[in-house]
């Protein structure tokens, strides 16, 4: 925001209060109140405000104070956002970039606890990509809001508290990047968000165990880095994608028909897909565990994985 004067943000609680995450904690005091604007409870029309302000010349970064409630917005976002480039004829660009905190948390409730991820993805003309660690996040973040496209920045309500040592000097990341998380050469793991922890978790099990996993953070969502993937399944042959979205329509199944229709000769075994199910999140602690993948699945199903010849 003091680079570039245009870039706005707009949402519920981002002014003063400081956001409902304190992401835009002190914003307003820098900035002023037109440049940090809290808006109504309107998610519908405040995503509208937005997205009309950048196809004149402004960068909002719209924040949904849950990704759930922008659900309400899903008409400004698919009809506008992803295709004025396009109906326009080119005349308008919409350098706009959604965000918000998403995901399972800890007993939010359904409604609370929604990944949207797939629902987005079949939108044309947005791009999406997901942050996993507070680096990732500044330099996703700052290549969303110089993007000339609509991009739907996706942050997970549990890795807020996160810290990790920022660079002093500028950086920037690529959108359409993945992560080489740790080499191996046994079998590809795809995962983002949350759940490269939870690999992560469990790569340390399986390490222990004799195996050699491959983690990449897919961190695009849309488009998937196939270059990446693909040149990690050339070498493991196997692949585990592992996700907190829903099995049914979600980000694995999209990214396994990808690997199967450009890298299905390079495959030893058929692609596992460990999801979420495809249940609306319980408020119960418990129940809520058992909606989600966890550690000792991920090392059950590498295990599985590496047997076949």
């Amino acid at each position: 925001m003091e680079r570039d004067p245009t870039v706005c943000v707009i949402g519920e609680d981002v002014g003063h209060y400081g956001g409902s995450y304190k992401v835009t904690k002190g914003l307003a005091t820098k900035f002023g109140d037109l440049r940090v604007l809290d808006t109504p409870i309107a998610e519908n029309s405040f995503t509208g405000m937005g997205i009309g302000a950048a196809m004149t010349g402004l960068r909002p970064v719209i924040e949904g104070m849950n990704m759930g409630f922008l659900l309400l917005a899903f008409n400004q976002i698919s009809n506008n956002c992803g295709m004025l480039h396009y109906t326009s004829g080119g005349q308008f660009t919409i350098p706009v970039v959604i965000r918000g905190p998403g995901g399972v948390g800890r007993q939010l409730g359904a409604e609370h606890s929604q990944r949207l991820e797939s629902y987005f993805q079949s939108i044309p003309g947005l791009q999406l990509v997901a942050c996993s660690t507070p680096y990732n996040a500044k330099g996703l973040m700052k290549a969303a809001i110089r993007s000339e496209n609509p991009v739907v920045l996706f942050e997970h309500v549990l890795l807020y508290n996160l810290k990790e040592k920022i660079p002093d000097e500028e950086y920037v990341l690529c959108l359409e990047e993945a992560e080489m998380v740790r080499p191996g050469d046994q079998i590809t793991i795809l995962t983002y968000s949350r759940m490269r922890y939870h690999v992560m978790q469990a790569a340390k099990t399986l390490v222990n165990k004799g195996y050699d996993p491959e983690v990449i953070d897919i961190r695009s969502l849309k488009p998937f880095d196939l270059y990446t993937i693909g040149n990690s399944i050339k070498k493991t042959h196997r692949v585990l994608i592992v996700e907190e979205c829903m099995r049914t329509g979600g980000i694995g199944a999209s990214l396994r028909s990808a690997i199967i229709d450009n890298f299905w000769d390079y495959l030893d075994a058929e692609i596992m897909c460990l999801s979420s199910q495809d249940v609306p999140t319980p408020y119960a602690g418990t129940l809520e565990e058992w909606t989600v993948v966890q550690p000792a699945q991920i090392v059950s199903a590498v295990e599985q994985l590496c047997k076949k010849t």
